[in-house]
């Protein structure tokens, strides 16, 4: 009986020190809030966040991340630009590096638009913390919601921070009838 307990104890430990393992270290949940990523992310549902993936690999354009927006608030939202490019929006094109980058997360919000651009017309150096330089400087992003006329992102609070990710959206599992584990919009329709 003891021997028996011990085992489950053990087992139960064991458990526990994973999990915790997993969550500080890999992965974790996180509920998405607002609609800022519509139809991307929609608000409620629920995703995984891969911690590992930058510290093994280096942030992408197209990646969907979480990031410390503050000491009290996450953000979802979608790495447009890297340190060492140039981004401009110019008539609801996107170009990086001076070459023109299709988005076909945006296609359902084109056509929904309330305005004549659903993405103004800016480039980096417009940004509020750029000090008027046109490419970003090393260890910074800009990162922008899919839904552009209500998304707060880097035209409002300019560019953040790698150091402010917390991971890669990599997983949508909440409901369970729009799983989806690609975002990245070179595959996506």
């Amino acid at each position: 009986m003891k021997k028996e307990l011990y085992e489950w104890l053990s087992a139960i430990g064991i458990a526990l020190v994973l999990l915790f393992v997993i969550h500080q270290f890999l992965f974790l949940t996180y509920s998405v809030k607002g609609d800022s990523m519509y139809p991307t992310l929609k608000d409620g549902e629920k995703v995984i966040v891969s911690r590992i993936n930058y510290t093994l690999g280096k942030i992408n354009e197209g990646d969907v991340i979480v990031f410390h927006a503050d000491k009290k608030s996450d953000y979802v939202k979608r790495v447009i630009g890297v340190g060492g490019d140039t981004v401009m929006y110019k008539d609801d094109t996107l170009y990086i590096n001076n070459k023109k980058v299709k988005e076909p997360y945006l296609d359902e919000n084109k056509l929904a638009k309330t305005n004549v651009l659903l993405t103004e017309n800016f480039s980096v150096k417009d940004l509020v913390n750029s000090g008027g330089k046109s490419k970003i400087p090393k260890g910074e992003l800009l990162v922008l919601g899919d839904n552009r006329e209500v998304s707060k992102d880097s035209r409002y609070f300019g560019l953040i921070k790698e150091k402010q990710v917390v991971g890669e959206v990599v997983l949508r599992f909440w409901p369970f009838n729009v799983f989806h584990y690609n975002f990245d919009p070179a595959t996506e329709k």
